[in-house]
């Protein structure tokens, strides 16, 4: 097919779209970035861009714009949350390429620097809905996708029983590692980000509903109820708490239809995953080499990217949902489960963070060219 001097509308000013937005641009496209938004801001959040999104970022010339506003991780440490003890390390300090935690808001910004510096226009306070964007429609419109249900249908996503919290407090003297808090019924992942600040997200089982976004503030006291049995440490955290934003988790079904009437589906409106293996913004990025990779090829094109990219998200979401089970454990499946971790932890360091190869050592480039041969 080739992009260049194609014309490219990007619907979405997320990660995905402007991450596609600024590889598209350097492919030769002539793009454009809508934005439903009046602006691009962004709720107070961290996020964990793991290797395989690193790559991406770096590749797109944006490595040490990600260094100077991020923190580099030395680990994932995961924790018993009633008392502290250690359960299991895991040492990404010399992973295949630089872990990193930062603030949203500031990937959010030096994505769209990057993609205006690349000559891309971007407009805010502008919906296009589907037949509407000149050439191309790159549609990165997130969990509500209004491309999403043009090509599949509306589907209801299901409720998984959880909510979770989103908060970020000072705090300049954090270790740089995510810390996973886990208990019955319930976890806390916290980890320091440029500027001292902590980013908490914090998981709860319910019976009741909880409607799905980021955008509800709720009281911090309930927050800090919830885990009012978790060690000391947490318990101090969320008592620095003055802002909080409450969701509900939904599960929603990949799109069996990424591309069609000139749209192709990418990040959350192909794909949306639960938080549970950070993986959200890295999928993006990938998802956004790889369209623009496979666009970019004559012999390749949406039926390729859809094929080369739903398997390894499939996969990422099944582990997600994993995750949340193996958190939330109890009683002697809780104690047998920690104890197992330990046990592994201490005869082979290294090989619990080797279970995460096939995801962290994954890089979409050479995937790609792989698949030419």
């Amino acid at each position: 097919m080739g992009l260049g001097g194609a014309e490219i509308s990007v619907i979405g000013a997320g990660v995905a779209g402007l991450s596609v937005a600024r590889a598209a641009a350097r492919a030769g496209a002539d793009v454009a970035v809508y934005e439903q938004a009046p602006g691009i801001t962004e709720v107070g959040a961290g996020l964990q861009i793991s290797p395989n999104g690193f790559r991406v970022l770096d590749a797109l010339g944006l490595g040490d714009a990600l260094r100077a506003v991020s923190v580099r991780a030395m680990g994932v440490l995961l924790r018993d949350g009633v008392t502290g003890r250690e359960v299991l390390r895991l040492d990404v300090s010399d992973a295949h390429a630089p872990y990193h935690f930062v603030h949203r808001a500031r990937l959010i910004d030096l994505l769209a620097e990057g993609a205006e510096a690349e000559g891309v226009a971007l407009t805010c306070g502008a919906r296009l809905d589907p037949g509407q964007g000149a050439g191309l429609v790159f549609a990165a419109d997130g969990l509500r996708s209004t491309h999403r249900a043009h090509l599949n249908g509306r589907a209801e996503p299901a409720f998984t029983g959880q909510i979770a919290w989103r908060a970020v407090i000072p705090d300049d003297r954090a270790e740089p590692v995510a810390q996973v808090f886990m208990g019955a019924g319930r976890h806390l992942v916290s980890y320091p980000l440029a500027g001292g600040l902590r980013n908490i997200v914090a998981v709860e089982e319910r019976t009741d509903w909880a409607e799905e976004g980021w955008q509800f503030e709720d009281d911090p006291a309930r927050l800090a109820r919830a885990f009012s049995g978790f060690t000391r440490e947490v318990r101090d955290w969320l008592a620095r708490v003055e802002k909080v934003h409450l969701w509900g988790l939904f599960q929603h079904p990949v799109a069996p239809l990424w591309h069609g009437d000139g749209i192709t589906l990418l990040g959350d409106a192909a794909h949306p995953m639960l938080p549970f293996m950070a993986q959200g913004a890295n999928m993006a990025l990938e998802d956004a080499w790889a369209l623009v990779a496979c666009l970019d090829d004559p012999a390749k094109g949406p039926e390729a990217y859809q094929a080369m990219r739903a398997p390894r998200v499939s996969r990422v979401v099944t582990a997600a949902q994993g995750n949340a089970r193996n958190y939330h454990l109890s009683g002697v499946r809780r104690h047998i489960a920690h104890s197992l971790l330990r046990v592994a932890g201490r005869v082979a360091p290294k090989a619990p963070i080797r279970r995460f190869d096939w995801l962290y050592g994954f890089d979409v480039a050479k995937n790609i060219n792989e698949s030419d041969d």
